[in-house]
């Protein structure tokens, strides 16, 4: 006849602490210095007025927005301009080692955004522009003199 061993007893179990807590850890959003983002800001708005972007409009954001700090909005003649206004962007951004976020250039669609973190470029043919009027989203945020970039970034 075959043995069946007894169940074993557990060992009598300490009482459990709780865990340790784990050092007060602070969430922050990645904080890129202003001078950079002031930067790359203004080397954005000197090439959309160098390539004959029109309606040039900049708003800081940063008060009301936990996206990006600055919106840089644009309006372009034709799709072939955004495209060729899209891609002088990204080499402004590539050369100054930002971060390019996300864009979203869908052809023919009249509105491309580049997203590089701190700032936010939108470039609108004539129609969409005057469709969405994004300037009405943000009228609580602070509108930045776009010639006082231009003449400071030079």
């Amino acid at each position: 006849m075959k043995k069946v061993a007894a169940p074993k007893k557990k060992p009598a179990s300490k009482p459990r602490r709780a865990p340790a807590k784990p050092a007060a850890v602070t969430v922050k959003k990645a904080l890129v210095s202003e001078k950079p983002a002031n930067r790359l800001l203004q080397l954005l708005v000197q090439v959309l007025d160098d390539k004959k972007a029109e309606n040039l409009r900049v708003f800081n954001v940063s008060k009301v927005s936990s996206i990006t700090d600055y919106l840089v909005l644009a309006t372009v003649l034709a799709e072939p301009h955004l495209r060729s206004l899209r891609i002088e962007l990204e080499k402004v951004i590539d050369a100054e080692k930002a971060k390019i976020i996300g864009i979203d250039a869908s052809t023919g669609g009249g509105w491309t955004v580049v997203d590089a973190f701190d700032v936010m470029v939108h470039l609108f043919t004539k129609e969409n522009r005057e469709k969405y009027r994004l300037e009405l989203l943000w009228k609580d945020a602070h509108e930045v003199e776009v010639k006082k970039l231009l003449k400071d970034g030079n």
